[in-house]
């Protein structure tokens, strides 16, 4: 019964900052890496983040590298995403997953509508 349950969308200007949290559930949050995901209209789901489960070790899209910034609190089985200088093409529903560059399970939460605009 694994459980995603993204939070933290809306709506902002370019330039603008969102944090994303992700809670997790039905699995052993330590002992997996996790990864954020997003799917624009009429695109592909693509990978944006992904973190190691101890360590910290990122690794980021090319796309955001530099203004996306993913972290994790073991104790509470959350994962995070701070986006900021954000932009139009950003906007996109915004997913977490177990798993390095790859989804580890597969159910999906409802995810997070982030929409950048003027």
């Amino acid at each position: 019964q694994v459980q995603f349950v993204e939070s933290g969308g809306g709506l902002v200007q370019p330039g603008g900052s969102l944090r994303l949290t992700c809670a997790a559930s039905g699995f052993t949050f330590s002992g997996s890496a996790m990864s954020w995901y997003r799917q624009a209209p009429g695109k592909e789901r693509e990978l944006v983040a992904g973190i190691t489960n101890a360590n910290g070790l990122t690794n980021y899209a090319d796309s955001v590298k530099g203004r996306f910034a993913i972290s994790r609190d073991n104790a509470k089985n959350t994962v995070y995403l701070q986006m900021n200088s954000l932009k139009p093409e950003d906007t996109a529903v915004y997913y977490c997953n177990g798993g390095w560059r790859t989804p580890r399970f597969n159910s999906w939460g409802q995810g997070a509508q982030v929409t950048v605009s003027s």
